[in-house]
């Protein structure tokens, strides 16, 4: 087929009258138009095979809830965070303050973009071109990655919620990240009118801070730079450790576990990207003069490996992220790659590996959660389920806490957050070299 043909009458009267024909087509109809693709479609064998229970089970209390926004990588790190903080308070619950974590996350990533562009438009980039155009429609989305979020941590801490709560805007981030979103396209507009003036180009960068800073305080209010810690522990004892920053806070009673030293693995299924190489993304980060974004490619079931271990041995959460809209009933809180038979309903085969899935748009990592329990076979290696802490609050799923079957984790996990010290010798020297650059528009750039 060499050239754009019109859809006949003709071809549309055959396509009618086979539809017609097939008695299942109207049943699905009937079912489909009536109760929706998610009830007719949900393999009932299935769904109540898939088990809550687990031999590995990590206790991280209530869940949390990111509302309107999509800070889930925040969220979920936190989640991680908290469970070594209330370890080392003696505490049943503490949650940081996800809206101080946006906060820095925002206003860096204001300074990397504005600094990011002004140097490419120094460079000769043109203003049609993809990059600017990938750059530009991305700009002040609420996702990130695990790195980015450690880098957060690094530089301002963190606090308690109750120190700096939620706002409205930071429950429904919309609103405002529209408007930064403006305000950040008119800077660049005019970043390219001031093109090879290094003095104007300095004048609007700075600028644009300012206002992203003024901006981002009034919806979110101004964070605390320190603050007096006391509480009382689940024994009924009472501890007061005096005044403390952010970041003193955050070395205290979260550094000892060394988050920040974390490697992200992934799994890039595509064949040019061999395994136990490093990935990176062009142009993908937020704090400048942080870590940069990038991934140790490894086989999915290495993944697993590590994350059994961590759970079993050293029992605490772990991070991850996938693509968490295939196969998901929500209101269960479940995941197995056989919960919905969306095939049969419609007579389509839909049958792409991981590997096409990635290369042809059908899936990315879209979002963050923690991995909290799982249960192994009697051989002590063969995981059959996982579960999961999301961050979706606790009217859903069982009390919010999701079950993932592992053939899903194989299909649509993408990335875990491990210690250094798991990699085998050949991956730790992997690190040191230096990583694949992917374009800023590839698959593996996209964020929970």
């Amino acid at each position: 087929m060499t050239e754009i043909t019109p859809l006949s009458s003709e071809a549309l009267d055959k396509m009618v009258e086979a539809f017609d024909a097939n008695p299942t087509n109207r049943l699905a109809m009937n079912a489909v138009t009536t109760s929706g693709i998610n009830k007719a479609a949900l393999n009932y064998d299935r769904a109540r095979r898939l088990q809550r229970r687990f031999s590995v089970t990590v206790d991280n209390g209530t869940v949390t809830h990111q509302d309107h926004s999509g800070r889930c990588w925040l969220f979920s790190s936190l989640n991680v965070a908290r469970f070594i903080a209330k370890k080392n308070m003696n505490l049943k619950e503490f949650e940081f303050s996800q809206n101080y974590a946006m906060y820095y996350d925002k206003l860096e990533r204001i300074n990397y973009f504005l600094k990011d562009v002004a140097a490419l438009v120094a460079a000769g980039e043109s203003a049609d071109s993809r990059l600017i155009k990938h750059l530009l429609d991305d700009v002040m989305g609420d996702g990130g990655q695990w790195t980015m979020a450690m880098n957060v941590y690094k530089k301002y801490g963190a606090v308690p919620k109750d120190l700096f709560p939620e706002t409205e805007s930071s429950k429904n981030t919309g609103p405002m990240n529209t408007q930064l979103r403006h305000m950040l396209h008119t800077a660049v507009a005019h970043l390219f009118a001031a093109k090879g003036d290094e003095a104007k180009t300095a004048e609007i960068v700075s600028e644009a801070t300012a206002a992203g800073h003024r901006m981002l305080t009034i919806h979110l209010g101004e964070p605390p730079k320190s603050f007096d810690w006391e509480w009382t522990d689940k024994d009924g004892e009472f501890h007061r450790d005096g005044e403390l920053t952010p970041v003193e806070f955050w070395q205290k009673y979260v550094g000892p576990a060394d988050l920040e030293s974390y490697v992200c693995l992934v799994d890039d299924p595509r064949k040019e990207h061999a395994k136990g190489k490093k990935i990176g993304i062009e142009h993908l980060g937020n704090v400048a003069g942080g870590d940069p974004t990038e991934y140790l490619n490894v086989p999915n079931q290495f993944m697993k490996d590590c994350v059994r271990e961590i759970l079993s041995e050293q029992g605490i959460p772990v991070w991850f992220g996938a693509d968490c809209g295939p196969f998901m009933d929500r209101e269960s809180g479940a995941w197995a790659t056989d919960l919905f038979e969306y095939g049969s309903v419609y007579g389509v085969d839909f049958d792409m590996d991981k590997e096409e899935r990635v290369r042809f748009c059908d899936s990315a990592m879209n979002h963050a959660m923690a991995f909290v329990g799982v249960d192994v076979a009697d051989d002590g290696k063969t995981t059959r389920r996982w579960r999961v802490e999301n961050s979706w609050g606790d009217k859903i799923a069982d009390k919010g806490y999701f079950t993932m079957s592992d053939d899903w984790f194989t299909e649509y996990v993408y990335e875990v957050a491990v210690p250094k010290a798991l990699l085998p010798a050949e991956y730790q020297a992997a690190l040191n070299e230096p990583a694949t650059m992917l374009p800023a528009w590839d698959p593996m750039g996209a964020l929970a």
